[in-house]
């Protein structure tokens, strides 16, 4: 499943082609399964609305509408790309993949269509409670469109974000939790976006064992993981995210992340800081690799 890295890739090589464009038509499947709103009701609240910017909460894509420029978004576009989907911004004459479930016919014959083979994926409208000041205005500070930050009233998804989560907020989350810290990484009510590729990887450069029981950590080791898993995350989307399986960015190209994995997807071969064989566990339900040797 695409994590944190994935999903920023996308939503911002998204933002990037069409943001600023307008919404003319709107074509979803029959398959239920992707739809947490209507279809209909979203083709007709979708269709001309323009495109005010896209970005990355957790591991959902936001896409903010207005009727017009410069007003305050009142609605939002909700994706989830599940395990398999994909978001391709793509040429109108481009032939539609199979398994596409949605295409949003936009300015100069571009399509953004969302694709999704499993059918995992979801996609929703959310409204906004109470209209606030475009979250597209420039900062007072920087001068710049604060294109990650989400809108006042709007979707906030269901934990903490890692990239911006302060030292103290972290140590925090963990305080008493009789999960295991692999587990606790992976639990979306406490942090968003964080899956397994990221949370093995974030464990290994901590140098702690995905076993060790979260609430048992010492503040000064979860500060090492909170500084190894915001390093690692920027770093995986500087690369593009890791692509391990069906993960593309909005042009359909792959990223490169997997490359400088240490642990992950490495059983049996030697750990690239001490040699010892990577191990690998089912814990939290899900395959769990990890250095006998270097996490402790």
């Amino acid at each position: 499943m695409p994590e944190l890295p994935e999903v920023e890739t996308v939503a911002n090589g998204v933002n990037a082609r069409i943001r600023g464009q307008r919404i003319h038509s709107v074509w979803f499947s029959r398959h239920k399964e992707p739809f947490k709103t209507p279809p209909a009701e979203m083709a007709e609240e979708l269709t001309g609305k323009r495109i005010e910017r896209v970005y990355r909460i957790g591991k959902h894509i936001v896409f903010d509408l207005v009727s017009r420029p410069g007003e305050a978004p009142a609605l939002q576009w909700i994706v989830h790309l599940g395990m398999t989907g994909r978001l391709l911004v793509s040429a109108s004459d481009v032939p539609v993949p199979a398994h596409t479930h949605a295409i949003l016919q936009l300015d100069a014959k571009r399509e953004l269509r969302f694709v999704d083979p499993r059918r995992f994926g979801r996609m929703a409208l959310h409204r906004i409670a109470t209209a606030q000041p475009s979250a597209t205005q420039p900062s007072r500070r920087s001068g710049k469109a604060a294109l990650s930050s989400p809108v006042t009233g709007g979707f906030r998804g269901p934990g903490s974000e890692p990239l911006s989560i302060s030292p103290d907020e972290f140590i925090a989350l963990f305080r008493n939790r009789k999960l295991s810290i692999k587990a606790a990484l992976l639990n979306q009510k406490l942090l968003h976006g964080v899956g397994n590729i990221y949370a093995d990887e974030s464990l290994f450069h901590a140098g702690i064992r995905p076993t060790r029981i979260a609430g048992r950590i010492r503040p000064e080791r979860l500060l090492l993981l909170h500084a190894a898993l915001q390093s690692i995350l920027r770093k995986a989307i500087e690369l593009g995210g890791s692509s391990v399986s069906d993960y593309v960015d909005a042009d359909g190209v792959a990223g490169f992340f997997q490359l400088e994995h240490r642990v992950y997807m490495r059983t049996g071969q030697p750990c690239l800081v001490c040699g010892t064989p990577i191990r690998r566990m089912l814990l939290a339900g899900r395959g769990t690799h990890y250095c006998p040797h270097c996490q402790k």
